[in-house]
């Protein structure tokens, strides 16, 4: 695939599952890639290294989105290696679910400034950036915001967030030819669901059950339909939600 020759494409939180796998399909398909990292420099060094085995370039720079200066090196590291970004994936995010009664203001405020204000922070950066030609805002939301799952409340609320900021943002920021999308994951296969205890449980089995292709997802799933979104064939694409989900809904 050469799709995106000639394009830089920054993916914040990759050093692992989704972000990841977007980062290696969008290296696969002749983007250069800066492949970001908040903690994990040995996952993002994994990322970069599989990049560059494939053929592609990509580099990897530290930085937590939800901190304006962080960001802004980010971007300014992304220009010394690649020159200026066409594509932005914010995929950085957390979840750890609780059930109400256990919620706190530190767990709220934990997952809004990483998972939302970390995506604008990044978008008003990248739009700043963006060439003539304009560019690409990827928000990797979650099916969460759309179904209701119990002990998510917070979680699920960033992603509604996400959703609805694609929409604003994509009116917003459409005459100067920058699209703005929201790609939601069902349910996928990571080394945070492993670890959360979901792939093996009853659970993935009710998953499972509940999507029509009848299995839970993989990164590269996700990823694909990334690398469509980043590209020109969906250059009439924008403000839109789009679930990765084997239809599960």
């Amino acid at each position: 695939m050469s799709e995106l020759t000639g394009k830089t494409a920054v993916v914040t939180g990759a050093s692992k599952g989704i972000g990841a796998a977007i980062a290696r399909s969008l290296g696969k398909a002749g983007a250069s890639v800066v492949v970001n990292y908040a903690s994990d420099k040995a996952g993002a060094d994994k990322a970069v290294a599989d990049i560059a085995a494939a053929g592609g370039k990509a580099v990897a720079v530290q930085g937590d989105v939800s901190k304006e200066a962080d960001v802004l090196r980010l971007f300014e590291e992304t220009e010394k290696a690649f020159g200026r970004p066409d594509v932005l994936v914010n995929n950085a995010g957390i979840y750890q679910f609780a059930p109400l009664e256990e919620v706190t203001a530190e767990h709220f405020h934990k997952h809004f400034d990483i998972n939302v204000l970390g995506a604008l922070l990044a978008t008003r950066e990248a739009a700043k950036r963006f060439g003539s030609d304009g560019g690409v805002v990827i928000n990797v939301s979650s099916l969460a915001s759309q179904v209701a799952v119990p002990n998510a409340s917070v979680y699920s609320a960033t992603k509604g967030a996400m959703d609805v900021l694609s929409r604003v943002l994509a009116a917003e920021l459409g005459p100067r030819n920058i699209r703005v999308n929201s790609l939601n994951p069902g349910a996928v296969e990571t080394e945070g669901t492993h670890t959360a205890g979901v792939i093996g449980s009853d659970l993935e089995k009710q998953m499972v059950a509940q999507t029509p292709l009848g299995r839970i997802g993989q990164p590269d799933d996700i990823a694909d339909v990334a690398v469509f979104l980043a590209s020109d064939a969906s250059r009439w694409v924008t403000g839109q939600t789009i679930n990765a989900s084997g239809g599960a809904r």
